[in-house]
């Protein structure tokens, strides 16, 4: 029902993960009633109420609401599907500090390199750009043989909202997609063509978002810690800041709409700071 023109089959995916408990819970309050019932407040009330006694977090209600805001939206453009929609209000949660990697654990990371085969490369490559640009986990998976423009060193990703950015890199991410590729058209075979995607899985087809998310969290369990994709963007931020990169373009890399989104990041470098000074100072 969403327009997919519009919006990343990422974003669709995770709209309809929102809002399908939100469609079973009205399914089950419509037992028993008339056969064209209204959606009310009350019923996004009492739903409310059952998933924060399921221990749903404040911050995962308020994506609910946003998608189902979203929706409403959508119905409210034809009439009959006015009863469909009731009033909304907008949860307020505190935002979360983003986990990330020290740049200690960084560099252990890619201290513990297996390239003797095409999936080890593949999955070192992949963990490197994820590092190296901060792009996310359905851009990557979108990447294509001819997104890499290796003469001005840049990646073309589609982000979210179908908007396309530009990604600088560097050197080192340049020697090991390079050697990744090399890797990959021996184990791709006919498969090389113009269009295909960079990163295949061991039946030569791409990767999808939920492979990527595993590959990533098993190369990375070697650390002794949980390390999600969405980790390693985060540590590129993080790590960007603290060495004096620039915050707006820090945003336009990341591909966020807004600055107060990107901002989030000041605060992790603070609580560093903070850390850093109890530890160290003798009477902090």
């Amino acid at each position: 029902m969403i327009e997919r023109g519009r919006l990343a089959s990422g974003s669709l995916e995770t709209y309809r993960h929102q809002l399908e408990p939100w469609a079973a819970f009205l399914e089950e309050q419509y037992r028993g009633t008339p056969a064209e019932p209204k959606v009310n407040t009350l019923h996004l009330r009492r739903y409310l109420a059952k998933r924060r006694n399921e221990n749903i977090s404040v911050r995962t209600l308020a994506g609910f609401i946003s998608a189902l805001s979203g929706f409403q939206k959508f119905l409210s453009q034809k009439k009959e599907y006015a009863k469909y929609t009731c009033r909304i209000n907008r949860l307020k949660y505190a935002e979360k500090i983003p986990d990330f990697l020290s740049q200690k654990e960084t560099e252990e990371l890619f201290d513990y390199i297996d390239k003797n085969n095409y999936l080890a490369r593949r999955d070192y490559a992949m963990v490197s750009l994820f590092y190296l640009t901060g792009i996310r986990r359905a851009e990557m998976a979108g990447l294509k043989l001819q997104d890499i423009d290796f003469r001005k060193k840049v990646l073309t990703v589609l982000g979210k909202g179908s908007k396309v950015r530009v990604v600088p890199y560097g050197h080192n991410l340049e020697t090991d997609i390079k050697e990744y590729i090399r890797t990959r058209g021996n184990f791709a075979g006919g498969y090389e063509k113009a269009g295909a995607y960079l990163f295949l899985n061991y039946r030569r087809e791409p990767l999808t978002v939920r492979s990527i998310d595993r590959i990533v969290k098993k190369y990375c369990s070697r650390l002794g810690k949980r390390v999600t994709p969405h980790m390693l963007r985060h540590s590129f931020a993080t790590h960007m800041l603290e060495n004096g990169a620039d915050i707006l373009a820090i945003k336009e890399m990341l591909g966020h709409s807004s600055l107060a989104t990107t901002q989030k990041y000041t605060h992790v470098s603070t609580e560093t700071l903070k850390a850093v000074y109890k530890k160290a100072h003798p009477r902090a």
